[in-house]
């Protein structure tokens, strides 16, 4: 029917894909199949991921095929199904040590919760055999020829997949299967076919695949009771203490929580001499479980990550957790007022904007001049490259040749910048420290580092609602800290800097800024880093003085808070994959941190932040360039 005057609709040409309903659709299937209401979908260009209650996929293309839609619904179906199918503290305390068999025992896991989707829904089924297939033609399997070119988890996976699900291997991974599928059978015999009766039940599952890496001298054999049995049985009657800090640990922590409260409930049981020592037992003996499904759908696996917990360094204790609180900026006031603090900013921003603006510009040049461009050429796939298309006119027998641009390091990297919001701050230092962060997030972004702006204070004088609990208690001797802390997420690192800008202007609130708890503040920005995918992540704390909050250091030793903060700092700087470093203003900081700079007026604060920013990622180029050297 052709459109009349005064009709809107428009028919859409057939094969056209819209991308907002679609994206639209994709999450709210996601979110039902995951069962949360709660998981945040986002489409960019981005590695699929998926991190806590984040999940990202890559973008509609602009001319989508059926190809690439089955593909973008297969990995959300995978990483949905994980979600909901899939328990990483079991899986990690089942998990063999050696580093094939764990790659094994983890593709395997990722094969059988996929298998439940596929034996429920057709649909899905197909999605995932398109998203699989994608994974395997990106990958060349099809030109294996030999075992040593083949994985073998990546093999058993599809052998396990094709017994669950009864689906055949897809065509672009058939060569992996076929080098490996006598010798895996000659292994284990029949089996595979146990795997079928333990679909469902993941412990029963992991626990038969353990078996058969023994079978084939894979892994040792579970000969003990798993971790996990170990822990219940030490924390039957946990303390009130325990009980009511595992209750608060924030939601922002992520998928590590529940290997976080197990550290917590162990660390307390244990005499306090021996907790450090029992931690690091911990770590050897248990390989954190931090792969999302994303990454298990076809894209690099994220290492390890060491510090899963940090909550019991030291003597260092918390009166009680239960009126702490982790808020987003715009939660704390109404959208009339966050408008009008946001105004009164940019005010500020017009008298700094010269000298922090062309501080900003040169960090950006700076950083554009070390993103130097290479490529690789004769490829399969990828971008056409017309430089090498006389060959095919000279001898039209000749392939077409392709090219696609490598990855650098520098476009990998998040930062994260700390701001002390205490009442010290108040007036030029806060002023001065938002402007900064507001134009230096705009430049980092520019250049593809993503950014990440939290603060830290209490919610109130003189301890609070904790203090009054401590009195209502008796007044027990050195009750540890004693404040209801409040840290606040201006800008998440994968929110733009044009959603988050309003947030900013909190910073400009009267009674906002209260007491400074550093060494929490710390934790807690170090974890949020540690459940990022990027490689490189920078921690930055921008402070103007020692931690101070009355109502603990009244109660407990007068260095207790800042005895806390170095031993903080010690464990990141010497243990920790985040680079640390930190901005004093008017105090001297380079006492704690090894990377500082201390600043006499907030004035410098701008040309401070550039210049070790800076400087950090001249070094990562300077070791690039020698490592390629030597």
């Amino acid at each position: 029917m052709s459109a009349k005057s005064g009709d809107n609709r428009r028919k859409i040409k057939d094969g056209i894909v819209q991308p907002e309903p679609f994206r639209r659709a994709v999450s709210t299937t996601m979110r039902a199949v995951a069962a949360s209401n709660t998981l945040d979908v986002s489409f960019g260009a981005d590695r699929p991921s998926m991190t806590g209650d984040i999940a990202r996929l890559p973008d509609v293309p602009a001319r989508p095929t059926r190809k690439n839609i089955a593909m973008i619904r297969g990995l959300g179906d995978s990483m949905a199904l994980r979600r909901v199918w899939h328990d990483d503290r079991l899986h990690a305390n089942l998990a063999p040590q050696s580093q094939d068999g764990r790659a094994i025992f983890d593709a395997v896991e990722q094969a059988r919760v996929e298998a439940l989707g596929a034996r429920r829904m057709g649909g899905m089924a197909k999605n995932l055999t398109a998203m699989l297939a994608d994974r395997y033609e990106r990958a060349n399997y099809t030109a294996i020829t030999s075992r040593d070119e083949a994985p073998l988890s990546e093999a058993l996976a599809l052998m396990v997949r094709e017994k669950l699900t009864g689906l055949p291997v897809p065509k672009a991974a058939g060569a992996v299967v076929d080098v490996w599928r006598d010798w895996i059978e000659e292994k284990v015999g029949g089996s595979l076919d146990a795997l079928v009766d333990n679909v469902d039940d993941q412990d029963a599952f992991a626990r038969h695949i353990r078996e058969i890496l023994a079978a084939m001298n894979m892994a040792e054999a579970l000969s003990e009771p798993p971790l996990e049995d170990e822990g219940e049985e030490e924390t039957n009657e946990p303390d009130e203490d325990g009980l009511e800090e595992k209750a608060e640990t924030p939601e922002e922590e992520g998928g590590d929580s529940g290997e976080q409260e197990a550290a917590e409930e162990t660390a307390e049981d244990a005499p306090d001499g021996e907790t450090e020592s029992a931690d690091s037992a911990e770590e050897s003996d248990e390989v954190t479980e931090d792969i999302d499904a994303g990454e298990q759908a076809g894209e690099n696996r994220r290492p390890p990550q060491p510090l899963s917990d940090m909550s019991h360094i030291g003597d260092y204790k918390v009166y009680t957790r239960a009126f702490d609180e982790t808020v987003e900026a715009d939660a704390l006031c109404d959208e009339a007022e966050l408008n009008r603090l946001r105004s009164f900013l940019d005010k500020q921003l017009a008298s700094l904007q010269g000298i922090v603006g062309r501080l900003a510009n040169r960090l950006q040049r700076r950083l554009l001049a070390q993103q130097n461009r290479s490529w690789d050429f004769d490829l399969e796939e990828g971008y056409l490259d017309s430089a090498r298309l006389v060959r095919v006119v000279v001898d039209p027998t000749q392939p077409l040749s392709y090219k696609w641009e490598r990855d650098t390091e520098f476009r990998d990297t998040v930062v994260t910048l700390l701001i002390d919001n205490s009442g010290s701050m108040r007036g030029r230092p806060i002023t001065v420290a938002a402007t900064c962060v507001d134009i230096l997030a705009r430049t980092l972004e520019r250049c593809g580092v993503k950014v990440e702006i939290l603060g830290f204070t209490t919610k109130a004088w003189k301890g609070g609602r904790s203090r009054e609990q401590w009195l209502e208690d008796g007044k027990p001797v050195m009750p540890g800290r004693l404040n209801d802390l409040r840290h606040i997420i201006y800008k998440s690192a994968d929110t733009p800097w044009r959603r988050a800008r309003r947030s900013l202007g909190l910073m400009m609130r009267e009674g906002l800024l209260k007491e400074n708890i550093d060494g929490e503040a710390l934790i807690w920005a170090h974890q949020r880093l540690l459940g990022r995918r990027e490689h490189r992540r920078i921690l930055m704390m921008i402070s103007d003085g020692a931690p101070v909050d009355d109502s603990t250091l009244s109660v407990n030793s007068g260095n207790y808070l800042e005895k806390h903060l170095r031993a903080v700092i010690e464990e990141i700087e010497t243990r920790s994959p985040v680079e640390l470093i930190a901005i004093g203003i008017g105090h001297d900081v380079t006492r704690y941190y090894r990377r500082a700079v201390t600043i006499v007026d907030a004035e410098e604060l701008a040309g401070a932040m550039t210049e070790q920013l800076a400087a950090l990622f001249a070094e990562q180029s300077a070791r690039q360039s020698g490592g390629n050297g030597r």
